[in-house]
């Protein structure tokens, strides 16, 4: 039990370095709501507190189910605005790609954008089994870094 709960929260720390920026961070986390949790290390389980925060019933806690990935970035040109382009494929859905995408008008020294794959989306059609992410601006890629997965 305590491996699964190592493999809920993964952090992966290798930076990658684009021609305009870089992806320092990617923070992931698969939350089953229903599965029972056994960890050694409390901020495991103050993570799944955390999604399932006023979620009061079955359903609602179901509906949150989900991976969620939280990437740390920046860029050296802060003047204009950036969209970080999430792109994916699930277990159920074979090599279809799935895309999301935040722009961010407020360009900070160190940024951190989120997405989430939960709900109908999750339930319809699996698990996450490979993601890239990227930096653009227009049709310029500033930086990417994709799972090990991914082709």
């Amino acid at each position: 039990m305590v491996a699964l709960a190592a493999m809920a929260m993964v952090s992966c720390s290798s930076v990658s370095k684009g021609p305009g920026g870089q992806i320092s961070k990617v923070k992931y986390n698969h939350l089953v709501p229903n599965e029972r949790l056994v960890a050694s290390d409390r901020s495991i389980l103050f993570e799944r507190q955390y999604l399932l925060y006023g979620a009061v019933s079955r359903a609602e806690q179901m509906e949150r189910a989900g991976h969620y990935y939280a990437f740390n970035w920046k860029v050296t040109d802060r003047s204009q605005p950036v969209t970080v382009h999430f792109e994916y494929r699930q277990s159920k859905s074979g090599l279809e790609v799935r895309t999301m995408d935040a722009e961010v008008d407020d360009v900070r020294r160190s940024n951190w954008t989120k997405f989430e794959v939960t709900g109908p989306a999750y339930r319809a059609d699996g698990t996450v089994t490979a993601w890239r992410v990227s930096l653009r601006r227009g049709d310029e890629e500033l930086a990417s870094q994709q799972s090990y997965l991914w082709e």
